[in-house]
């Protein structure tokens, strides 16, 4: 289905549904509106006070989150300047990245976020983690929680913790930031376990040598033939191989010009082709043997990859690999099997059922939570981050009687960073459109 068809189907069908409710005043207890935003909303919230007994660990928790929520906050802005400057100097061509599809986190709609279970379970695991770290730390700084819900616009957009307000604006300084900053903590700390997980259980998959085939040389036998990627070859010439050795085995006996017959599986359906082979490319070296054209699965190659991505460097790789899936599916499409469903599934030995949905659970979790962490940094309301930006600006601007400025001095830098983050995602288009390259 078409994007622009699903996301106007999407919006048409919650646009009904809350008009209906609003008008009817159903389930006022729990429903409520802020202009076209659905508030699902629960008083249920006796859970959090049990978290008032620890305290003192939750304090120490919530102090070394705020001062990692700063550190963050400055490097978002710095990573924000230095991708404004890169668009201003070399002017890069648009890509799907600045597409406005894009803008919006809707699985389905958004290229690279996939319309899955994992994707779904891991979305709502975020919101939850975040705002339970909001409502946890509110009782530990003695602010009685209200309510817990979840906000609707066509999709979950985000979850809330409504904090008695007296008792909020009452706390100041150390203990409102941290009870501030406790969702962007939670969100990190979660993600950063979730990537830890996903590494652990990645070293337990085993490479299968399966004769999967992954692409076809184009103008060579397989191609001309009409041999798909993502094949399984059965048998050549009447013979059965379950590896890759077996295939190169058989094939290593034959001539250019040969003809073989090669049995295929894609998508559980079996095909016969029968390919004329010929010379190897130079490129790959001179053999005597026919060449049919065609790269297999490497799933050992996968498997010392997933071996290494415990690193700064791995950790930045898995947060890259959903959109450089996208733009680049040449190289970056091995990595498929972390994110949605894949034939690739096929070269490996799992240790358990649904091995794969929990691998894919663990990277959207460890992927949205990091996320979610990083964009609420950014000093502007009103994510959390700009509610940490007032409360210091508040508290640095008191003592010298300037209090009185300090809506003025956050919302300037609100509106400086929004402008910032909008030139950054539209400036390649902008200067398209301009005939600047």
């Amino acid at each position: 289905m078409d994007w622009i068809l699903l996301l106007v189907l999407c919006v048409a069908l919650y646009a009904a549904a809350a008009y209906y409710i609003h008008k009817k005043n159903l389930w006022q207890d729990h429903i409520t509106f802020y202009g076209p935003i659905m508030a699902l909303r629960s008083r249920n919230v006796g859970f959090f006070d049990r978290f008032s007994r620890f305290h003192a660990f939750l304090r120490v928790y919530g102090s070394i989150g705020a001062c990692i929520v700063v550190v963050v906050s400055i490097m978002m802005v710095v990573l924000l300047l230095l991708s404004l400057q890169y668009n201003i100097v070399q002017h890069p061509a648009p890509t799907a990245v600045n597409e406005i599809r894009n803008i919006l986190a809707i699985p389905g709609v958004n290229q690279f976020i996939p319309f899955t279970f994992a994707v779904w379970f891991a979305l709502m695991v975020t919101l939850v983690v975040h705002e339970f770290g909001h409502a946890i730390l509110s009782r530990v700084e003695n602010i009685k929680v209200k309510f817990i819900g979840m906000l609707l616009l066509v999709i979950p957009i985000g979850a809330f913790v409504e904090p008695d307000e007296e008792e909020f604006e009452k706390t100041k300084g150390v203990s409102k930031i941290r009870m501030l900053g406790a969702g962007i903590t939670n969100n990190i700390v979660i993600g950063l376990l979730c990537f830890g997980l996903l590494i652990f259980l990645l070293g337990m998959a085993t490479p299968s040598p399966v004769p999967l085939i992954k692409s076809v040389y184009q103008d060579y036998p397989a191609a001309t033939a009409g041999v798909m990627p993502d094949s399984v070859v059965r048998s050549v010439n009447g013979i059965d191989v379950t590896t890759q050795d077996q295939v190169a085995s058989i094939l290593n006996a034959t001539h250019p010009g040969d003809k073989v017959t090669l049995v295929m599986e894609n998508g559980g359906v079996l095909t016969s082709y029968t390919l004329t082979l010929t010379r190897w490319p130079a490129e790959l070296g001179s053999r005597e043997s026919g060449f049919m054209g065609v790269t297999y699965y490497d799933a050992p190659g996968m498997k010392s990859i997933f071996d290494n991505l415990a690193s700064p460097v791995g950790f930045i790789v898995i947060l890259g690999i959903p959109i450089w899936i996208i733009l680049d599916p040449v190289t970056w499409g091995k990595f498929l099997i972390l994110v949605n469903d894949s034939p690739d599934v096929i070269a490996w030995t799992v240790p358990f059922p649904f091995y794969w949905v929990i691998v894919q659970v663990l990277f959207w979790c460890a992927w949205f939570n990091i996320s979610v962490g990083l964009c609420n940094a950014l000093p502007m309301i009103p994510f959390d981050g700009g509610y940490i930006l007032k409360e210091g600006v508040e508290r640095i601007l008191e003592p010298k009687g300037l209090l009185k400025y300090s809506g003025n001095v956050v919302m300037a830098i609100s509106y400086l960073m929004i402008l910032i983050l909008l030139l950054a995602f539209s400036l390649p288009v902008l200067l398209k459109a301009m005939g600047v390259s």
